[in-house]
């Protein structure tokens, strides 16, 4: 059964579920078929690293192993620092209430953003005083984890009288440079990129 994310806003507490919006459900969809010459349809296979074996879809597998090739179960794995410390882990959003901050239109555009989501009523409850508030213009921030992990991201509530939004992303980080000061690029930063490389899906 689906939990709600309840938030705590004025001394108030609204329980909401997200449905998130994807480039599918803004721009649409194209999915590519192919047929051989007697109309069979064809399906993607792996050549396998002795260039004759072909591999169906799914008879690969991603495995994680230790320096001397054990396999290692995902749920052993344990998160550490750069020192070698447990980094202790952060708890879903979900099934618990999590109290909003007022946030800043600056602090907003400084986001990366990785995930839209549509707000709507849990079960049956009611929103319309959320609504009111985002409808003045106010925005408000809170820590957003989907199903835990090793932090949260930084989720913004956004929105008017009629649509609600959660806007999740990560604290952009920019490097200033004076005038008439070089930056400095990565070494994978100075490819060049020919129009065969552009992706006009991502455009």
């Amino acid at each position: 059964m689906a939990r709600p994310l309840t938030l705590s806003l004025d001394g108030e507490e609204y329980q909401i579920s997200l449905v998130k919006i994807d480039r599918d459900k803004l721009y649409g969809s194209v999915d590519i078929e192919a047929y051989d010459e007697k109309g069979n349809e064809a399906s993607l296979r792996i050549l396998a690293a002795d260039g004759k074996t072909l591999i169906d879809k799914g008879g690969t597998a991603l495995a994680t192993l230790t320096d001397k090739g054990d396999s290692v179960e995902r749920n052993e794995l344990v998160p550490v620092d750069a020192e070698g410390k447990p980094i202790e882990q952060v708890a879903s959003s979900f099934g618990k209430t999590t109290p909003v901050e007022v946030a800043t239109i600056e602090d907003y555009f400084l986001q990366i953003i990785k995930s839209v989501y549509l707000v709507l009523p849990f079960e049956g409850a009611e929103l319309k005083g959320l609504r009111d508030v985002l409808s003045a213009g106010r925005i408000f921030t809170f820590p957003f984890s989907w199903r835990g992990g090793i932090e949260y991201d930084t989720a913004y509530l956004i929105g008017a009288e009629d649509e609600v939004f959660i806007v999740v992303g990560k604290q952009a980080e920019f490097e200033y440079v004076k005038l008439n000061q070089a930056a400095l690029l990565d070494a994978g930063e100075e490819e060049d990129i020919s129009a065969d490389d552009l992706d006009f899906d991502l455009m």
